[in-house]
């Protein structure tokens, strides 16, 4: 009694469908796999960025930087 079963679901659906439309629904499902799709690429990217390789990647990166203020200082 506490589990719903195949029909109660299928009736559930279809007042759904009825009520909202299909092109509502459809473009909702779109917008929820790209919602996830786009939560996926960026779970990636952080990985990516926290592996050692692109630690050492920054440092670099940050190691050739040049502050153009003391630069100009020194230059006067």
């Amino acid at each position: 009694m506490g589990t719903f079963s195949i029909w109660h679901w299928l009736i559930v659906l279809v007042i759904v469908a009825l009520v909202f439309g299909t092109k509502k629904l459809r473009n909702m499902g779109e917008d929820l796999g790209s919602a996830v799709k786009g939560f996926k690429k960026g779970m990636a990217d952080a990985e990516d960025a926290s592996s050692p390789e692109a630690v050492t990647q920054q440092r670099t990166q940050s190691d050739e930087t040049i502050d153009v203020q003391a630069k100009e200082k020194t230059d006067s």
